[in-house]
């Protein structure tokens, strides 16, 4: 926060006694008398802000996933509940819902131009994020905690981040579960850690290929990769009777040796551009706020949440696993205590490495 006022002194105003540290600073923040919170910690810990933010009576926007395991999905439900009764509004960061050549397609296909829905696609194929060397932190500190160093690496840690199934390919899913106006009823997949081995690269796979299947029988066959020099793709395809549709290119096409379009959303607007989703989802929230209306979108996301983790437990474990027993599992990823000096969940062997999860053996539920 130092730094950004710093480099944005016209933007950001915020006095040195409103800037908290350690894990209990979000209680400071939400106490300290602001009228709406953003909650965009390492995944890990949404349900614990979201709940404190709900029971001091703040409208929340949080970003995406929610939770990082079933228990603290059913926490964040159950939360979402509280903030119904006291009338709070409450946004979620998947921004597709916002985006309107996301919102004017999907419409389509619900309305039947496609036809009936008879499989989908959807991948988040790409290089890896950052990654944040123990070695740099133990030049400034050589007392890092381990509980620090995973807070500081977060992205590789499962309490934290929840793999990049649910950090980044949940947006993915989230489209699949929107087309189907539900989530999946069974899962089942593979995955694991082929390229991205590094001993800062925590316990998380590098790639994730999970089989979902829906109420009707649908089925969603889901792709993501953090591997280097390998087929990026970001996208969600749609498979029904009449055609097929590539969804974020607002495109509906037709069966035959012509492929004839039926319908384009780049054609039939004449834009290039739209505003973009990620200013317009908080723009419908404080619209929202401002006249008072009705507005959640927490069991969209708690259910878009709890789908990515549905396909974690599928690859971690190599079982078929349905929604019921996965959003009802008891099995939890989070540490006892938050504390710098206690142990996270994952500890690493002598030589730095952490235990893999191991299809056939790691228990999930």
């Amino acid at each position: 926060m130092r730094n950004f006022k710093r480099s944005h002194p016209d933007r950001v105003d915020v006095a040195d006694d409103h800037i908290f540290v350690g894990f209990d600073a979000y209680k400071q923040v939400i106490d300290s008398g602001v009228d709406l919170v953003i909650l965009a910690t390492p995944p890990g810990f949404r349900p614990i802000h979201f709940e404190y933010a709900v029971e001091k009576g703040k409208n929340i926007f949080m970003e995406k996933p929610v939770s990082t395991d079933a228990p603290g999905i059913r926490r964040v439900l159950a939360a979402a509940e509280e903030a119904k009764k006291k009338n709070l509004k409450v946004g979620v960061g998947l921004q597709r819902h916002h985006q309107a050549i996301y919102l004017e397609t999907i419409k389509r296909i619900h309305d039947g131009e496609l036809g009936d829905v008879r499989a989908l696609r959807v991948y988040w194929n790409g290089d890896s994020p950052w990654v944040r060397p123990r070695q740099q932190y133990l030049q400034k500190n050589p007392n890092l905690t381990e509980m620090e160093y995973q807070m500081r690496n977060w992205y590789y840690f499962v309490w934290l981040c929840g793999d990049h199934i649910n950090e980044q390919h949940i947006h993915n899913l989230d489209v699949a579960n929107w087309v189907m106006k539900g989530p999946p009823v069974k899962a089942q997949g593979q995955g694991g850690r082929q390229v991205r081995t590094g001993i800062d690269n925590g316990e998380i796979y590098d790639h994730h290929f999970v089989e979902y299947t829906y109420a009707d029988g649908t089925v969603c066959l889901s792709q993501c990769r953090h591997q280097p020099r390998t087929w990026n793709q970001v996208s969600e395809f749609v498979h029904g009777t009449k055609g097929w549709s590539e969804v974020q290119r607002g495109d509906i096409t037709g069966f035959g040796n012509d492929a004839k379009k039926i319908f384009s959303y780049r054609e039939m607007t004449n834009r290039r551009r739209d505003p973009d989703p990620y200013q317009v989802e908080h723009d419908d929230l404080f619209a929202a706020i401002r006249a008072d209306k009705p507005y959640s979108e927490v069991v969209n996301g708690a259910h878009s949440t709890m789908t990515a983790l549905l396909g974690r437990m599928c690859t971690y474990s190599g079982q078929e696993i349905t929604w019921e027993q996965a959003i009802n599992s008891e099995h939890s990823v989070m540490p006892k205590t938050f504390a710098w000096d206690a142990p996270p969940p994952t500890l690493p062997d002598a030589q730095g490495r952490y235990p893999i999860p191991m299809p056939g053996r790691t228990q999930v539920l």
